[in-house]
């Protein structure tokens, strides 16, 4: 209790320092990693560009000169530092799995853009998207709108969206960029990237972008050690991490015209282990993406623009966990896995922007489709007997198809009368078809005002929806005996209404400050079940009633919190940035949300908690959410040198745990993972205007901490990076 305290104190002290803070310009400030700058524009809160003081949304923005001023070398590692996002998994050993939650929502809950084409992976169980995939090759910005946004983007977009923005035409010329960095964490773990970037723009609007950047790391063992469990043959393995990105970009803009194909490849291999607490030293996950996207937008006049966009992408994960040799004869524990997942997702929209003094309007269509395929070989071996289990998806066909039409209105006072153009009204309607549940309608009012010449309130009210995905719909249970199949293709899709108010406030041009209040609930709520014989009662159950697993509309996930930025230069040598993010959820269970055309009037447990639902239930403080505080403290010592110092609060959260007393089967229990405070604290020194060197040290009091229950995290790490750029 008294550690909480504290660090609600520190963050409280800060934002009371920088409040009083003197004037300056606070545009000049360029080594921070902000997440509110007063003089951006972005695009992806409303679908034209607007400035992020005139957004009614909680909105932040990461620049290119942000991402170039740290060592941060991925997404996750930057997101991270924004309010109301929490990634579980980003200091783990590099390569592990990373789960974004965006205001207390799932991680398929937020939508995830390159360039405004959504990224999912079909062959997945919930479609999310693996965060360790993406990387900052060519990356020129990132825009975070908070909040149920399914009215502009579609399905998922219940948490809030996130767009990464590639670079285009840059200085007439040619650019290039090179940014090489090392490091080593904990005892024996290393890493050495390199990103290469080349440009030519032409004074006529041509231009290429190409990029590459590989990353390799010599790992830790990604899994803590159980001291009661038998030490492997030949011990425990480091589990080391390899990818390399290639990215490449043509396109023509001369401020009427802008038009651009890309594409970029992932490709990445992991060595990872069994699960919690469980090493394997044969088990791999490689990982390739190619994702194709293409745009074209003319602007006809001051008035009047018409813009597409699309993307093709296809990916293949492969997963082989191989025999282990278990004693000195070289004699095996005859088991082996292999699963085969490929996605492959089409997207395109047209839009069209009509502008007046008063009155914005965006209004388009669009088209998206997935497709699927899984194919998984298991055998086991034992004087026993062999055990073989084999699943291939191919003859199914799986694919969802989703048609749309939207619109989206911007309306200033002063259309109806001089006097109100301090007021500002969004309304925004769409409609979707989906191949599987039918028609879905999302709309939202976002009605702000201008207190102050600085000073914006804000209200917005949002629905949205998240469809299932193709592997809860369809997929078939790997064990042939049961009588109920894992996909359920009556899903219905989880639907949002979610309500949010803040303030933005900016004093002069050197503090900016932000607090806004949210609350969303999630009806026809997603979840994994086992189902039971009815004929036989719960406290008698036993493993001969087994039916099946598959997936439910189970209920509600309920979550609200606060959010907080402050943002300030305190004098020509010192500023300092902060977020707190506070976030609640609940489960709530109903008998009646269970469609009996599924489960067939038997008994249905939870998997997530051991529940029956025979009755309501009510599961308090959803799993790995966390509360979230974040500072920066930025200093230029000469003017060559500057330092900074990052300190990083992860409150209290629940993990899950198997629990083997819930039910014949077992099923998940939670437990609790401490807080934590992490220190990190850098310094970079320009050398010449276009060589920069950047030295880090992340928790600096080498903290032993847990992000999931069960794998390691990678202690104290001391990274140099150097980067050196010319233009000619």
């Amino acid at each position: 209790m008294f550690k909480k305290r504290k660090n609600s104190a520190i963050i409280l002290i800060v934002l009371g320092i920088v409040t009083l803070s003197g004037k300056s310009n606070f545009a000049e400030v360029t080594d921070s990693i902000k997440t509110y700058n007063i003089d951006e524009v972005v695009i992806s809160a409303v679908r034209m560009e607007k400035p992020l003081t005139e957004i009614g949304r909680s909105v932040s923005l990461i620049t290119k000169n942000q991402i170039n001023n740290s060592v941060y070398t991925s997404p996750a590692e930057l997101l991270s530092n924004s309010e109301g996002i929490s990634v579980i998994g980003g200091r783990q050993n590099p390569g592990s799995s990373q789960n974004l939650y965006m205001r207390g929502s799932n991680s398929n809950q937020t939508v995830i853009m390159v360039d405004g084409v959504r990224l999912t992976d079909p062959s997945s169980l919930d479609n999310a998207v693996e965060l360790s995939e993406l990387s900052l090759a060519n990356i020129q910005r990132i825009e975070i709108v908070r909040g149920s946004h399914s009215t502009l983007f579609g399905s998922s977009a219940i948490g809030g969206v996130i767009n990464l923005i590639t670079d285009k035409k840059m200085d007439a010329g040619v650019n290039a960029d090179l940014n090489l960095q090392t490091g080593i964490f904990g005892k024996k773990g290393s890493v050495f990237n390199q990103n290469l970037m080349l440009n030519f723009s032409g004074k006529d609007g041509f231009y290429f972008n190409g990029e590459i950047f590989n990353t390799k790391t010599n790992g830790l063992d990604a899994t803590v050690k159980d001291p009661t469990a038998i030490k492997p043959f030949g011990g425990y393995d480091d589990d080391n991490f390899r990818k390399t990105d290639l990215f490449g970009k043509a396109g023509f803009n001369n401020g009427v015209a802008d038009v651009f194909v890309a594409y970029k490849r992932v490709d990445q291999k992991a060595d990872i282990d069994a699960g919690a607490f469980a090493d394997d030293n044969n088990y791999t996950m490689q990982f390739k993406r190619n994702l194709f996207s293409y745009g074209a937008s003319y602007k006809f006049s001051e008035l009047f623009k018409l813009s597409f966009n699309g993307g093709y992408s296809n990916l293949t994960r492969t997963s082989i966990n191989d025999s282990s040799v278990v004693d000195a004869y070289g004699t095996t524990d005859h088991s082996c896995f292999r699963g085969d997942y490929d996605g492959t997702v089409y997207n395109d929209e047209v839009q069209a922007n009509f502008y007046s003094e008063n009155i914005n309007v965006v209004a388009g269509a669009g088209w998206y489709k997935e497709l699927m395929d899984n194919k998984t070989f298991s055998y086991s071996g034992s004087a026993w007997g062999s055990y073989v289990s084999a699943l291939d998806l191919s003859p199914l066909d799986l694919k969802t198809e989703t048609k749309n039409i939207f619109a989206y209105c911007d309306i200033n006072g002063a259309a109806a009368f001089e006097k109100l153009e301090d007021f500002q009204l969004a309304l925004g309607i769409r409609y979707n078809n989906h191949s599987t549940f039918g028609d879905k309608v999302t709309y939202e009012i976002n009605p702000s005002y201008k207190i102050a010449e600085n000073s914006l309130l804000y209200f917005s009210y949002a629905t949205g929806f998240n469809a299932p995905s193709l592997y809860k719909l369809y997929t078939l249970s790997e064990d042939a005996t049961v009588k109920i199949q894992r996909g359920n293709k009556y899903l219905n899709p989880e639907e949002s209404g979610s309500y949010e108010f803040g303030i933005k406030q900016s004093v002069g041009n050197n503090v900016s400050f932000t607090a806004a209040y949210f609350n969303t609930e999630v009806k026809n709520y997603i979840d994994y079940v086992y189902l039971w014989n009815k004929n036989t009662a719960i406290k008698d159950l036993s493993y001969l009633d087994y039916l099946g697993d598959t997936y439910l509309n189970v209920g509600k996930m309920l979550t609200n919190g606060v959010e907080f930025t402050v943002a300030a230069k305190i004098n020509e040598l010192l500023d300092v940035n902060a977020n707190y993010s506070l976030v609640n959820g609940k489960l709530k269970y109903s008998p009646a949300d269970l469609d009996a055309r599924q489960t067939l009037g038997n008994h249905v447990q939870v998997f997530s908690n051991g529940a029956f639902l025979n009755t309501n239930v009510e599961q308090d403080n959803l799993s790995r959410r966390a509360n979230t505080a974040n500072l920066s403290v930025n200093c230029k010592i000469t003017s060559p040198l500057s330092m900074r110092l990052d300190v990083h609060y992860v409150g209290k959260k629940n993990d899950i745990v198997y629990n083997p007393v819930l039910g014949p089967y077992g099923a998940l229990g939670s437990v609790g993972i401490s807080d934590y405070t992490l220190f990190d604290l850098s310094a970079k020194y320009n050398f010449l205007k276009s060589f920069t060197a950047i030295i880090k040290v992340d928790n600096i009091f080498n903290k032993s901490f847990t992000e999931l229950r069960g794998y390691t995290t990678i202690g104290r790490a001391a990274y140099l990076s150097v980067r050196y750029g010319l233009h000619y």
